[in-house]
């Protein structure tokens, strides 16, 4: 891998990642870094989901990202209940 394709990694988890949040009600007590690496974490499974139906995973695909992001929502939802709450 590339050091531009780490770059793109970590952009496209950071959007991920923050429209999962944007999507789960509530406040998250979670920092931007594991955000992020919830959104890398869930647009390989999402990328590799939407291989496994045999969906297109070359360019922009609106299912892949549906995936992407549906997963991402699932990781929030788990890190939000695992996470140590601030007091």
């Amino acid at each position: 891998m590339t050091i531009g394709g780490i770059i793109t990694a970590i952009i496209f988890g950071a959007i991920i990642g923050a429209v999962a949040r944007l999507l789960v009600p509530g406040r998250q007590n979670m920092p931007i870094w594991l955000t992020i690496l919830v959104g890398i974490v869930a647009a390989f499974i999402g990328t590799w989901i939407a291989h496994l139906l045999n969906l297109k995973t070359h360019g922009f695909n609106f299912w892949e990202t549906i995936f992407q992001i549906i997963v991402a929502v699932i990781g929030v939802l788990i890190v939000t209940t695992l996470w140590p709450k601030k007091t």
